[in-house]
């Protein structure tokens, strides 16, 4: 079956499942290839594509990674090879893109209602004292910490980019999901699970550690990429 998958989906699975081994092996890897936000000192341009292929857990790499297997292959071969990379990739680079946005957004907040000497002493020493497991005893500036320093991994932004695409391209295919024991229509399981993950994208709650705006940011930009191919008559060739 693996043999039989198109020649992107099948590299895609297998420079993930490598980068994840790699960086288990060697965790002095795993610091330069991540996301960070922008403003932080370890933001690093090519950040914006490597962290696409990073993992933090086996659970979180099989996740996306069956979805690339499931929704990829498919569309793939509708499109070819050299299209259903761009996608991947855009979608990758919108999520990564709304993630900073958003993340903008609530640093400059929460900067707002914070001592200016306390904010500079989160951007001079917060990656040192994050790196080395300790953390401030006041929650604000935990969080204002948390916000700079902790980086974003996954190819969740890219997956839910294929989940829309099937979903607008198959909108009436039925799909069975473990959780919930009738079939559902794929354009409903798309349109509820993107409003879900809006409503806990703007709940922001302090210690969830899933980037909700990044799958919106996925979403979003594979939506107006698919429109736009949808009015030239692309969308299924």
């Amino acid at each position: 079956m693996f043999a039989q998958l198109p020649v992107v989906t099948k590299n895609i699975l297998i420079i993930n499942v490598l980068v994840f081994l790699a960086c288990g092996a060697f965790p002095a890897l795993e610091p330069p290839l991540t996301g960070y936000y922008f403003g932080s000192d370890s933001f690093q341009i090519w950040q914006v594509i490597t962290h696409m292929f990073m993992h933090g857990s086996v659970t979180h790499l099989f996740m996306n990674m069956f979805g690339v297997f499931m929704f990829g292959a498919l569309l793939e071969r509708y499109w070819g090879a050299k299209r259903f990379l761009n996608y991947y990739l855009l979608c990758g680079l919108g999520a990564f893109g709304l993630h900073q946005l958003i993340s903008f957004l609530e640093i400059q907040k929460m900067m707002s209602q914070l001592p200016v000497e306390l904010v500079d002493q989160v951007l001079q020493n917060g990656r040192d004292i994050l790196m080395s497991n300790q953390n401030y005893s006041d929650p604000d500036l935990a969080n204002l910490n948390a916000a700079i320093n902790v980086g974003l991994v996954g190819a969740s932004g890219c997956l839910f980019g294929l989940l829309i695409a099937y979903g607008m391209m198959f909108p009436d295919s039925e799909m069975m999901l473990l959780f919930f024991p009738f079939p559902i229509k794929a354009r409903y399981f798309v349109i509820g699970y993107g409003a879900i993950e809006l409503l806990l994208g703007l709940a922001n709650r302090h210690g969830d550690n899933v980037a909700h705006f990044a799958h919106i940011g996925g979403m979003l930009f594979g939506f107006i990429i698919l429109k736009i191919w949808q009015k030239q008559g692309r969308l299924y060739s």
